[in-house]
């Protein structure tokens, strides 16, 4: 088979791939040249997904109770418990959380069986974490759900303002068509954001603003845009509502005031202000850091604000750009995957859009308000008001606020459906039927990018065992409910085509979605279907929107809010708790920790730390510390660190309870959630801190994959097995039977060396010559170098193993930073420093970092930043 044309599964940026099977259940992937995403760039995570597709921990057939059962026995079942609640208890008793990680026609079909046929709003999603405050931004000023730009702006714009958004992490390969701009032409970079990160790097202007402080910011921007004279005058008086009102709430905020409220220094906001107002081309790219707060609304709403005060939208290069977290956010948000709204962009709470929607699906009901947003959805369970819940593509038991908690939720409902492709989740473990369905590479759609631009994601491998696509499961439990007819899809091609049909009602009520120039497509013409951008129409040569007004308003002009631009942090006493991803993991690592590549760059969570904090609670980098809220506690690793501010901390959210002891941080975090989305508020909780103090302290590699009962544990597939990192409260009083139970290996001889002086042990076991585990203790964090160690799994070198370093012939590579070619931290500093390079262009040519995916070039860039004044000293 030739290579198949695919989309990603990962971020919304949506990159074209091509994906060539290998014959051996695995596939060759390379990034798509022709689309327009990404013009053939991958990041690391893209790069790898190949390696995510094998059979280990898949769910390949139903499952009831934990014991298998056939496809018509499992449907049949939830079909029964579904129906058995609503006339028990009526619609409003059941609810479907799924994800932005579906298709849109798997989307569109449990959107039209929960709505139009259970009759209940009780649909929500993962974006709700994510994205719900853009969504509602966009409403409250341009009447609907509407991006206005595309990705080419940013490579036109002569301004970037990066909001909460670490997007050479979260984004890379827009951070990519970025820094190519920035080398290209010269685009001034600004990042907004409480921690220096791998994006501040590359900027320009790092803005450190206080959590909560971005609506002063934005508050203060619109002053001084007022202040400079710099409003456009045509513009907002022929297309916009709601300046003067909007202009009077920010009159409060001089830099002084703003200063204060966002702890930066009055100079460095004359200077952000400065750009923005004497720069023209400016496009502001928000993401999580805005949207994830209890005003996240508004701060949007502030963000868009400056745009509309200075006509700076629509135009090629120019405006508000909201980037969203998953592949799919964009298509759930089309066809109506939220709670609150009906599909193609239609209003729940309108009696007109209503009834239209419920005449086109020819539905028996629709529902006549909106259901629960995903907090309140567990909350509901919680409290027995939702009897049956049917979990899609997702694991709410991690990623939730107070994830502890909705794990007992989930657990108190009578009847728990999981549609997944893995075995084994946090979620998973509460189901009642476990109904495996399509991976990636296996299942047929599309999916909706950030920039509105509509891809096929194509299967290019069989299903392993028994899975099936989601819309089937979904279509096959609507026919069983008794509504066989309405679901009578043959395939994903005839669902699309439903949809398409469907936004002539988007269009007729005037709002922004149509998709009707793709609707009658023949089959082939679906499967063959190019990467477009919406809305689809033939006369349309501009995808962008409201260059000159035509807002979906009732009056067609935008509306510009005020603001009242309060600090909603929390004020209780401690940390104030940040989370976020890290480069090379994925949500909960449900696909990435399949790839030992991925584990490379960061193997285990861990606690950002600034040095004078960690020293008052008597922290020391790599210890442990327990964080703590009322609502839980996690155990993380700590990292000192001065890229963060005093008083705040930050940790990673993506493991689990399967690759974690105790480092699911999603329980700490509160569910409070922004009044307008709903959306909640998961970067600034107040937690605790003190700490995790270990009497003993390992780290393990092993062929097989290890198993602990340990006070702490983090695991981590390697290319050759895996590792663990351990600590005990009392040393383990027999070392070889320890590390054999971990590693589950029983055979093979043991080698130790013990250092009674230092109290350090170190042991192997060697079978057949190779090395096949080892354990390394000490009192303390273990330090050795972890690369060498876990590369010498398998192999003959028993002597410089057991040492945890490679011999003085070959150095430590040191932390690896690029994935690619496998390039660590420690060579390339060596590099740097003896002035073997002086570029990233030097080190790509020399070592190959950086000279593929480029995921790791922020890093390698700071880097060079930071070594340069010591070449120079020579």
């Amino acid at each position: 088979m030739s290579g198949v044309r695919t989309t990603c599964a990962y971020c919304g940026v949506g990159c074209g791939v091509i994906a060539t099977p290998d014959g051996q259940g695995g596939a060759l992937i390379e990034g798509d040249k022709k689309h327009p995403a990404n013009f053939g760039r991958l990041c690391t995570k893209g790069t790898t997904l190949g390696e995510t597709i094998d059979l280990t921990g898949r769910l390949l057939t139903p499952m009831i109770g934990g014991v298998r059962a056939g496809w018509d026995e499992a449907t049949s079942l939830v079909a029964r418990k579904f129906q058995d609640a609503i006339e028990k208890y009526g619609p409003d008793s059941v609810a479907f959380y799924v994800s932005g990680q579906l298709l849109t026609e798997d989307y569109y079909v449990a959107n039209k069986l929960m709505k139009g046929f259970i009759g209940s709003g009780n649909i929500d999603t993962n974006s709700r974490l994510c994205m719900a405050s853009s969504v509602a931004g966009h409403k409250r000023a341009f009447g609907t759900d509407t991006v206005p730009g595309t990705y080419d702006d940013l490579e036109n714009a002569d301004l970037i303002v990066l909001v909460g958004s670490n997007l050479a992490w979260c984004h890379p390969v827009l951070h990519q068509r970025i820094m190519a701009a920035k080398d290209s032409r010269g685009t001034k970079i600004v990042n907004i954001d409480p921690r220096r990160t791998a994006t501040s790097d590359m900027a320009d202007l790092h803005l450190g603003v206080a959590p909560g402080g971005d609506t002063a910011l934005f508050n203060g921007l619109l002053n001084a845009i007022v202040q400079a004279g710099a409003v456009d005058r045509d513009y907002v008086d022929a297309h916009v509502n709601g300046f003067a009102d909007a202009v009077a709430a920010a009159s409060a905020f001089d830099w002084a005031h703003v200063a204060a409220q966002t702890g930066i220094d009055q100079q460095t906001l004359e200077q952000f202000s400065e750009l923005f107002v004497t720069t023209k081309k400016v496009v502001t790219v928000y993401s999580q850091g805005v949207n994830q707060a209890v005003d996240g609304s508004d701060k949007v709403n502030a963000i868009i604000n400056c745009h509309l005060a200075t006509g700076r939208i629509g135009k090629r290069g120019t405006g508000p750009f909201s980037v969203t977290g998953q592949p799919n956010a964009m298509g759930g948000r089309e066809v109506g995957g939220l709670a609150n709204m009906l599909a193609v962009h239609l209003d729940i709470e309108d009696a007109q859009h209503r009834d239209a929607v419920q005449d086109f699906w020819d539905a028996p009901r629709i529902a006549t308000h909106a259901g629960l947003k995903a907090v309140d959805l567990f909350e509901a369970c919680a409290n027995g008001k939702i009897k049956a819940l049917w979990v899609m593509c997702t694991n709410p038991a991690v990623s939730m606020p107070k994830a502890g908690h909705v794990a007992d939720a989930i657990a108190n409902v009578d009847f728990v459906a999981v549609s997944e492709i893995e075995a084994q989740t946090d979620t998973t473990l509460l189901a009642d039927v476990l109904l495996p369905a399509l991976g990636w590479g296996e299942k047929d759609g599309t999916v909706t990018n950030s920039e509105r631009r509509i891809s096929r994601q194509r299967a290019f491998l069989p299903a392993p065992g028994e899975e099936q696509a989601d819309w089937k499961i979904i279509c096959d439990v609507a026919a069983k409910m008794g509504w066989s007819d309405a679901f009578d899809f043959k395939n994903a091609a005839q669902i699309f085509d439903e949809y398409a049909k469907m936004t002539y009602l988007s269009v007729g009520m005037g709002k922004d979605l149509d998709l009707t120039a793709l609707s009658g497509m023949a089959e082939h013409r679906y499967e063959a279907m190019s990467p477009v951008q919406w809305p689809v129409q033939v006369d349309r040569q501009d995808t962008r929107y409201f260059a000159d007004g035509g807002f979906f308003t009732a009056d067609s002009k935008a509306r510009m809010l005020p603001i009242s631009g309060q600090n909603h942090v929390p004020r209780e006493t401690g940390f104030v708790f940040n989370t976020g991803r890290v480069r090379d993991h994925w949500h909960t690592m449900t696909r990435t920790a399949r790839a030992a590549t991925l584990s490379r760059h960061m193997a285990e969570p861990y606690l950002e730390i600034h040095p004078k904090d960690a020293s008052e609670l008597e922290l020391e980098n790599a210890s442990l510390a327990r964080v703590s809220s009322s609502f839980g506690d996690v155990d993380l690793r700590v990292l000192v660190s001065d890229r963060i501010t005093q008083g705040q901390v930050f940790a990673p959210i993506h493991w689990t309870s399967e690759f974690a002891s105790n480092g699911r941080v999603d329980k700490l975090v509160a569910p409070v959630v922004d009044p307008v989305s709903g959306q909640p508020a998961t970067k600034s909780s107040i937690v605790q801190i003190r700490a995790f103090d270990m009497g003993w302290y390992g780290f393990a590699v092993g062929v097989a994959e290890p198993q602990s009962k340990a006070d702490y544990w983090v695991k981590a597939k390697l290319d050759k097995g895996w590792q663990i990192e351990l600590a005990e409260r009392r040393e383990p009083s027999d070392m070889e039977a320890y590390m054999r139970k971990v590693l589950g290996i029983q055979d093979g001889d043991c080698l130790s060396y013990v250092d009674q002086k230092s109290g350090h042990t170190r042991l192997a076991i060697v079978k057949d010559g190779q090395v096949v585990g080892a354990l390394f203790g000490a009192a303390e964090p273990v330090a050795l170098s972890r690369s060498f160690v876990t590369s010498a799994l398998g192999g003959e070198d028993y002597a410089n193993l057991l040492a945890g370093r490679s011999g003085q012939d070959q150095p430590d590579a040191g932390r690896i930073l690029c994935n690619c070619f496998n390039v660590g931290i420690n060579t390339i500093v060596d590099a740097i420093e003896t002035g073997k390079v002086h570029s990233l262009d030097d080190i790509g040519k020399t070592l190959q970092a950086g000279s593929n995916c480029g995921s790791c070039r922020p890093e390698l860039a700071a880097l060079l930043t930071q070594l340069k004044p010591a070449i120079a000293a020579q």
